[in-house]
């Protein structure tokens, strides 16, 4: 258990950086083209689609992380007042809701990108990429998403821990 407990770790970890690596991409691509707009230079017409697929992936590829360190947007304005046992038991409410809609999301997404592929669809803008590239990261992440929520929901963390403290959302 320990062997994937580590390996699932270096999964969220790796997904969290080439989200990071991915958003700097875009900051370079953007600079760039402002750039050479003001040189009077023609910038490649393919940055604004490429910079709108890499705002989805850097949003799917951080996800997980970003459940799992609590930096996700949640509201506890109401349970902090609950007593104890209520706040467990919305809590634990709250983690099956969120492992449900992370799962329907994700067998959409791979129903997309299985489409996607198999149609060989295309999107069609500055440049053409195949549409299973939107969806790529979609299904995985989902997953991980889903599987971060469950860790709350059985135990291991929880996300209302350092809300408690004062210390929301860190």
């Amino acid at each position: 258990m320990d062997r994937f407990s580590r390996i699932y770790n270096f999964f969220v970890n790796g997904m969290a950086v080439l989200a990071g690596i991915l958003i700097f991409l875009s900051f370079v691509m953007i600079v760039v083209d402002v750039t050479m707009r003001i040189v009077g230079l023609t910038p490649p017409p393919f940055t604004i689609a490429v910079v709108e697929y890499i705002l989805l992936w850097f949003a799917m590829l951080a996800a997980p992380w970003l459940v799992r360190i609590k930096g996700h947007v949640f509201i506890d304005a109401v349970t902090r007042f609950f007593p104890a046992a209520v706040r467990t038991a919305v809590a634990k409410i709250v983690y099956a809701v969120c492992i449900g809609a992370a799962a329907i999301y994700g067998v959409h997404a791979a129903g997309l990108l299985m489409a996607a592929w198999e149609n060989d669809m295309v999107d069609v803008r500055s440049i053409d990429m195949p549409l299973w590239a939107l969806y790529g990261p979609m299904p995985i992440c989902f997953a991980f998403v889903a599987f971060e929520f469950a860790r709350y929901l059985i135990g291991i963390d929880d996300m209302y821990s350092r809300a408690a403290d004062g210390q929301e959302g860190v």
